[in-house]
């Protein structure tokens, strides 16, 4: 199992990695930001625990996202009208701005964290359910050339429901569909492990 999900991220890798996004003016970005913080919050970072933050994260992934949205294939009644209004200019200075403001840290519960850590870290042989740093890596940063987002400090019922939509292939955006793979092998408490552990990590 990990052989061949290691030979799926080296293809995620070249397949991402050769695509060149144009870069974006944060001050531009900024300015068009005005809509996206009255749910997101100031700078991106979220005060409602179901809406993700959006500071700090790679303008490559924001752009896969927003364009999922306008194609249809990632499904939100609020964000599904925004998307269709933003080229690509505007998602790339809107990803230039956000990836340029600081994450604010989470709060964890300490509890659960520390046993969210080890699945995080090790993931769980048992039932080849990959450790998340092997993408996200150690610190949560994740991996732009290949697509993986930053999850350092993320809203951690933002999370469990996203992986929840994984685990049931209502949400199929992720490369090589290996987050599908990943949440199809979690129960709801390795979720709620996990997420608390993810959200208490250093922004």
């Amino acid at each position: 199992m990990r052989k061949s999900f290691v030979a799926i991220l080296a293809l995620v890798g070249l397949s991402i990695g050769v695509c060149v996004q144009a870069a974006g003016d944060a001050a531009v970005g900024q300015a068009r930001a005005a809509t996206c913080l009255a749910c997101h919050g100031p700078g991106g970072n979220s005060l409602n625990p179901m809406w993700p933050k959006l500071s700090g994260q790679h303008p490559a992934y924001m752009k896969t996202q927003i364009d999922a949205f306008k194609a249809g294939v990632r499904k939100d009644p609020i964000m599904a009208p925004m998307a269709m209004t933003l080229d690509d200019k505007s998602i790339a200075d809107l990803g230039a701005y956000f990836a340029s403001v600081k994450r604010t840290a989470g709060i964890a519960d300490p509890k659960k964290a520390a046993q969210g850590r080890k699945i995080y870290m090790q993931g769980n042989p048992a039932k080849g359910l990959i450790a998340c740093s092997t993408c996200h890596g150690i610190d949560g940063y994740g991996n732009p050339s290949a697509g993986f987002p930053n999850i350092a400090s993320q809203q951690a019922m933002y999370m469990v429901k996203t992986l929840k939509e994984y685990r049931t292939k209502t949400r199929t955006t992720d490369p090589g569909r290996i987050m599908q793979d990943a949440a199809s092998r979690m129960t709801d408490t390795e979720i709620d492990l996990v997420t608390q552990f993810v959200t208490g990590m250093k922004p």
